[in-house]
């Protein structure tokens, strides 16, 4: 981070019992503990950086941005400023940006967005963590605004719906992949857009190169998906995302929550949503969507049902002493909160980077839950990194911080194969990038195949890419070697 001293906080735990508070020490617990001689640590001094994570920003940060340079916390606070005053267009981020970037910048946005799959939207609390001074290198500058100068070529694999969960739709805005799982798409807005999305063949509006599905934000257009839900009674957990859930309104966060309650058959109910990363402020000053989301949480536990959120923090960098608050009161009011990041270049894909995220979460008892491995999406080739560094960052990272603290991390395998922990292929080629998962729980009939980005093979991989009709060459090769040959590649 690049913030002074004097504009972040350290939420300090006590080093010894002279500093523990007198409600403690005087009558507590741990008065008699106050005589003992201190034992022998068997530990060096853990260094200040090891506590970094217990840092949040404290300042009126927004006011580096000018035209903010006037708003009041509380006004910076309420989510319908930064609803109202989101980056929609290029323009805006000119105008919002003058001063703090070079206008060369501006105009390698202007580039990067005519082939952009999702459209700008940046919402001012994003837009004021940016590091204007630097912000080719700012993770949260790279997740949500393209440039045209980091554009790769894209993998010839890559497509808009790698998932394939078109393909696994009964019914629209509903995907049943999983035996006893479905996803929920009521919507397909969010507060912000990110690069990367996964669905970018559905969300936000259309772009230069993307006529976009839709998914209806209407309680008559979700009947199909509830009735198809209540007549299948192996279905006991359902993921509510879109789009996202934080741009439900109240009332229809309440309507979904208390239907899929009363399916008797459903268990499990997951709201998933970006904002507390990107808009955390909606959590304390929006009462009313709060409200509707901790009345579930409550219903749902009065009948012996579990109701979480599920959110996705990439970056360290998204997290201020707001979002602490906004966690802490979600905790507070026994909201259960998930994490599951992307793993993302230049983002985190280091150690030292999700390390300190991961700490950071658990910190906020957020539980970092999942870390996924890029989607083979179209237009995102320079943020993907290779399943090599992806299983050589997992390894660095288990043991870092309590096993129930420590992400999984996963490849969501093309083509509908679900989620594989991501050392789990069968089959993997350093030099052509090319891994191979099996799913038997989703079909054991078929083979997924995951394809790393070119830049990051070496040059012999590279230059095997290069020649289009060697490419099926290349994946057939793979498939008799991984030994499954017998199946089919599902596509």
């Amino acid at each position: 981070m690049y913030y002074t001293e004097e504009e972040i906080t350290l939420i300090e735990e006590a080093e010894n019992f002279s500093e523990l508070p007198n409600s403690i020490t005087n009558g507590g617990n741990l008065e008699e503990l106050q005589e003992l001689k201190i034992p022998d640590p068997i530990k060096k001094p853990v260094s200040q950086d090891l506590l970094e994570h217990r840092y949040f920003i404290k300042s009126e940060f927004w006011k580096k941005i000018p035209a903010f340079k006037e708003v009041t916390e509380e006004e910076f606070l309420q989510s319908k400023f930064q609803n109202r005053n989101t980056v929609r267009k290029v323009e805006k981020l000119k105008e919002l940006t003058k001063g703090l970037v070079d206008p060369k910048f501006i105009e390698d946005v202007e580039k990067g967005m005519e082939t952009a799959p999702m459209n700008l939207s940046i919402s001012p609390y994003i837009l004021s963590l940016i590091n204007w001074d630097d912000p080719y290198n700012d993770p949260l500058r790279i997740q949500f605004i393209p440039v045209n100068s980091g554009k790769e070529q894209d993998h010839p694999k890559l497509t808009l719906d790698s998932l394939g969960e078109q393909d696994d739709s009964p019914v629209p805005g509903l995907v049943h992949r999983y035996f006893d799982k479905v996803l929920f798409l009521p919507l397909d807005v969010c507060p912000v857009y990110c690069r990367f999305c996964t669905r970018s063949y559905a969300i936000g509006g259309n772009t230069e190169t993307v006529d976009k599905v839709k998914f209806q934000n209407t309680p008559k257009k979700w009947h199909n998906a509830f009735a198809y839900i209540a007549s299948r009674p192996e279905i006991e957990d359902v993921v509510i995302s879109g789009g996202d859930a934080y741009m439900l309104a109240p009332d229809r966060l309440r309507l979904i929550g208390e239907i899929l309650l009363d399916i008797p058959h459903v268990r499990r109910m997951r709201f998933a949503t970006k904002g507390p990363a990107v808009m955390p402020m909606k959590i304390l000053t929006d009462n009313a969507w709060t409200s509707a989301l901790t009345d579930i949480v409550s219903a749902g536990r009065k009948k012996g049902k579990e109701v979480v959120l599920h959110t996705h923090f990439n970056s360290a960098n998204e997290i201020t002493e707001i979002t602490r608050q906004a966690m802490l009161q979600l905790f507070k009011s026994g909201v259960t909160v998930r994490n599951q990041s992307v793993l993302i270049k230049g983002v985190n894909d280091t150690a030292e980077s999700m390390i300190h995220l991961i700490r950071k979460l658990s910190y906020m008892n957020v539980q970092p839950y999942y870390v996924y491995q890029h989607d083979m999406v179209e237009g995102t080739e320079d943020m993907r990194t290779s399943i090599k560094d992806t299983v050589e960052l997992e390894r660095i990272i288990r043991g870092v911080t309590a096993g129930f603290n420590t992400p999984l991390f996963v490849t969501d395998a093309p083509g509908g194969g679900g989620k594989r922990d991501v050392h789990s292929h069968d089959y993997y080629d350093e030099v052509t990038g090319i891994s191979i998962y099996r799913s038997p729980s989703v079909d054991d009939s078929k083979l997924y195949i995951y394809f790393d980005p070119i830049s990051s093979l070496p040059t012999e991989g590279q230059k095997l890419w290069e020649d289009e009709s060697l490419h099926e060459v290349l994946i057939e090769n793979a498939i008799e070697n991984s030994g499954y040959a017998s199946l089919e590649h599902a596509q």
